[in-house]
């Protein structure tokens, strides 16, 4: 016997027009998470957090705080150059250019 694949009114799903994004689920699960909970339980899985990420990551966190704070994305100009060579001096001549003799 063949089983029939449900479509989604019969499977109970939202249709397309109806769907969410994962962005907004997110917000709703939050939401009724903190009606439910309340505030303190959210202070207290953020300090949980805090504390683990203490415990797994505490030498790079006081590294951090030497260099005075959160570490910055590396810029441009800050890595222009690195790992390249040194321009030549007048060896070179631009392209069209008569070539020094």
């Amino acid at each position: 016997m063949e089983r029939k694949k449900p479509n989604n009114s019969e499977a109970g799903l939202a249709k397309v027009s109806d769907a969410i994004t994962v962005r907004e689920a997110g917000a709703r699960g939050g939401q009724s998470t903190f009606a439910r909970r309340g505030a303190a339980f959210f202070r207290e899985i953020g300090a949980k957090g805090g504390k683990r990420q203490k415990e797994l990551y505490s030498d790079l966190l006081s590294e951090f705080g030497k260099l005075g704070g959160r570490p910055k994305r590396p810029n441009v100009e800050d890595s222009a150059g690195e790992g390249l060579p040194e321009k030549r001096g007048d060896e070179r001549s631009a392209p069209g250019s008569p070539s020094p003799a």
